[in-house]
């Protein structure tokens, strides 16, 4: 039987559910010390003094650093000239939550005690957090070698005023898509032990060798000498692909104490010093027809980047753009963005990064094009789909090129699922009942670009490169390791991987052993983010054990002296076709892999080894149908989901249940995100007023919905596995399906659109004809 498609337990699970799992504030080496940082309480300031002279006595404090200890080492990599940032901040301070100084202390708790004696001496400056703020005339500089908070600023090549100009009907939209953060189970930390053999550090990474790589560059030190682990991680989302300062100030503080090091932020440490999310402001309009269909949209993106350009935060609105008119056939299509430094935690990497503000938006204007033309919200979707048989479809906006789908039938499934028939004949019976909650039917149909494997795909973003990499080797005993170069935080790698692998090889589930997130144990890799897990390492799986196979065989039919292709691989065992009981089992085919004397004369010992990169030819395209079905009090305005219908196409799918589990948890993110969240600041001082999770507000599972869900399958023709990705999907959807439910359900008062987090408050005021 296939395991490809099989609902398959978790290897995983056992040790995590049984307390076994090991993370990185697990492993505590004997001498251990720890750091804490020493955080600005200043927005925007510059640094006038640093007294340490009371923590020095502090009660076992070993040292304090700030950023003249570091002169001689570079700004962080990855950051845009001028705009770089600094390990520890030096000379100015430009968000409230920057580090400043690192405390060092036998235990963390001396560390903690130690930190507040710091005493730093500020001249305040004017703050600024909103991109608004920030490109005002008079807008103070965050950086004084600049004239300009803008970092990067590309136009619209075409305005599309000749087309809007033959539109029946054009209309606006501002959008708010709000800033999120990222809130994994577990915060950012390491630890570092740099002995006379080298260093080793454990860190909270997406992309242990993407780390690697750049500290080693930045301690000048030989990659072979500088070893990164990614033990288990708890939840990455984005913000663990980021090079953050204790992974390059710890191993330093290391090899100067010759003591290991170790820093796990707080959970309020946390929720300012861990990047954030989203943070875009759209301005779109679009121009249709009587009849709905769309023929121009343009989009200019405002990004706020935070207090620094990460990487990934500085390639979040060319994602935006790739990606605005959704799976949409719009003939034509016009983008334009600017990036912008503010004082506030940077922006990186969330959950689908840039896809989900794009399909927000565009979600958002069919609705709204569904209203000024008072039609159906489902006929404007279907008349401007793009058709299954236009794949591959050239986007005429960057030249983008989706690989496959079929966006009918995943609405037709949703619809399906849903009844929408009985969804909105009960929305007229309540909206007939003064006493009844209004009822909101909300849809979104929508597309990501994932599976980032193509050259030149992730290099932009500071990486090695895009392919992904994958080593199988059988023992003599015919068991199977195999190392792979993107590791887990919650994927379920192990499980897939061994799943694609056993179907390739006849090898048994449970002989299959999976390696990842150790430098020094693979050989390279490039990490896990942007849906790419399945279509990637999957796929370099799949054709190393193809690959392997073949000398397999070769060996198998040497020892039963039959042609090689009259060898088959079943029940753990080679047979010869249309011969019952003329076989060798896996162990006597490893066996003889290492004896020569035993093997075909052109193979030689260790001949059962593989090792590929695979480079994707393209991206690949998952997308689907959502829907939401609300209920809001007439009273109070508190939005509560009746239902929520989900549609995937994520092509193959090699274990439902992960699938499942992935969309899950998407969806409780983008509905977290339609309803609940939002970082805040205080507009005119800087300073986070939701540090903690009392101001923060994230839904627990009572606040979340039992999710109705369905599947379609295209297959991606991009790689051989025809995966797609699912891990973000559920990000990307579920918001606009939520939020357009919620004005459906307002469009009685006339309400148009509301800004996420789409909150009792707002609802109530907009029942109230009030801003």
């Amino acid at each position: 039987m296939s395991l490809v498609g099989a609902k398959v337990l978790r290897k995983e699970d056992p040790s995590l559910l049984t307390g076994r799992g090991k993370f990185v504030d697990d492993f505590s080496p004997p001498n251990t010390v720890f750091a804490q940082f020493v955080m600005s309480d200043q927005a925007h300031a510059n640094i006038i003094s640093i007294d340490v002279s009371e923590t020095l006595k502090m009660p076992g404090v070993l040292g304090v650093w700030t950023a003249a200890d570091f002169v001689s080492f570079p700004n962080l990599p990855g950051g845009m000239t001028d705009f770089e940032r600094p390990v520890l901040a030096h000379d100015r301070v430009r968000w409230a939550g920057e580090p400043v100084a690192i405390v060092v202390a036998e235990n963390r708790y001396q560390a903690a005690d130690a930190v507040p004696t710091v005493l730093v001496e500020y001249e305040t400056l004017e703050a600024v957090t909103t991109v608004e703020q920030a490109t005002a005339p008079s807008a103070p500089m965050l950086f004084e070698t600049r004239k300009s908070n803008v970092l990067t600023k590309v136009p619209m090549l075409d305005d599309l005023e000749k087309h809007f100009a033959k539109s029946h009907d054009r209309a606006s939209l501002r959008i708010v898509n709000q800033r999120c953060a990222v809130v994994p189970i577990e915060t950012v930390g390491c630890l570092a032990d740099w002995t006379l053999d080298g260093l080793t550090i454990w860190a909270t990474t997406q992309a242990p060798h993407h780390l690697r790589n750049k500290l080693a560059s930045w301690l000048d030190t030989p990659q072979n000498l500088c070893r990164v682990i990614a033990p288990d991680v708890g939840g990455g989302f984005g913000a663990k692909i980021v090079w953050y300062p204790e992974f390059f100030v710890a191993p330093l503080l290391s090899k100067w104490l010759r003591r290991p090091v170790k820093f796990m932020q707080t959970r309020s440490e946390a929720m300012v010093q861990m990047t954030h999310g989203r943070d875009q402001v759209h301005e779109i309009e679009v121009g249709f027809e009587k009849n709905g269909k769309i023929n121009a949209l343009r989009m200019v993106i405002s990004q706020n980047l935070g207090a620094y350009g990460d990487p990934t935060g500085l390639g979040l609105a060319t994602l935006t753009g790739w990606m605005a008119a959704g799976c949409y056939k719009i003939p034509h299509v016009s983008t334009g963005f600017r990036t912008v430094v503010t004082n506030t935690t940077p922006v990186a990497a969330y959950r689908g990064a840039g896809r989900p503000e794009a399909t927000f938006s565009i979600e958002r204007i069919i609705d709204l094009v569904a209203l000024k033309t008072n039609l159906d919200p489902v006929k404007v979707r279907q008349i401007n789909f793009i058709q299954p048989n236009e794949f591959p479809y050239e986007t005429h906006n960057e030249a983008v090129v989706y690989d496959s789908g079929d966006f009918p039938q995943a609405l037709d499934e949703c619809l399906r699922l849903l009844d929408y028939d009985a969804a909105k004949a009960q929305q007229a019976k309540n909206l007939a009942d003064k006493n009844a909650p209004l009822i909101g039917i909300g849809f979104s149909c929508w597309l990501e670009i994932a599976g980032f494997g193509p050259n030149g795909s992730l290099e932009g973003f500071g990486h090695l490169a895009s392919w992904e990499s994958a080593q199988i080797r059988i023992a003599p005993d015919g068991s199977a390791t195999i190392f792979i170069g993107s590791s887990p935080h919650g994927q379920g790698h192990e499980t897939f991987v061994a799943q694609i692998a056993s179907d390739e090889l006849g090898i048994p589930f449970e002989r299959i052993s999976v390696i990842h997130g150790d430098t020094a144990t693979v050989l390279q890799g490039i990490g896990t983010m942007g849906s790419r897990g399945v279509p990637t390492v999957g796929s370099a799986v799949k054709v190393a054990s193809e690959r392997l196979m073949v000398r397999a065989k070769k060996i198998a039919a040497h020892l039963l002296e039959a042609a090689e292709q009259d060898i088959e691989v079943k029940d753990n065992a080679f047979n010869v076709r249309g011969t019952p009981g003329k076989k060798v089992s896996w162990s006597d085919v490893g066996l003889t892999s290492f004896q020569p004397l035993r093997l075909p004369p052109e193979l030689q010992a260790g001949t059962l080894e593989e090792r590929l990169f695979h480079e994707s030819p393209n991206f690949s395209y998952p997308s689907g149908a959502y829907a939401c079905v609300v209920e809001v009090n007439r009273k109070t305005g508190k939005v509560k989901i009746q239902k929520m219908v989900v549609v995937d196409d994520c092509g193959t799918v090699i274990n439902p249940l992960l699938a499942e589990g992935q969309v899950h948890g998407g969806v409780a993110q983008g509905i977290a995100q339609a309803l609940y969240e939002q970082v805040c600041y205080d507009t005119s001082t800087g300073q986070p007023i939701t540090a903690n999770l009392i101001d923060y507000l994230i839904p627990s599972a009572p606040d979340l919905p039992n999710y109705i869900a369905g599947r379609i399958t295209t297959l991606c023709p991009n790689n051989p596995l025809g995966a797609k990705g699912i891990g973000e999907s559920g990000a990307v959807g579920s918001p606009p399906a939520v939020v357009n439910a919620v004005v459906n359900a307002l469009s009685s008062f006339g309400v148009e659109h509301i800004d996420m987090p789409v909150t009792s408050e707002k609802v109530w005021h907009a029942m109230n004809g009030r801003k």
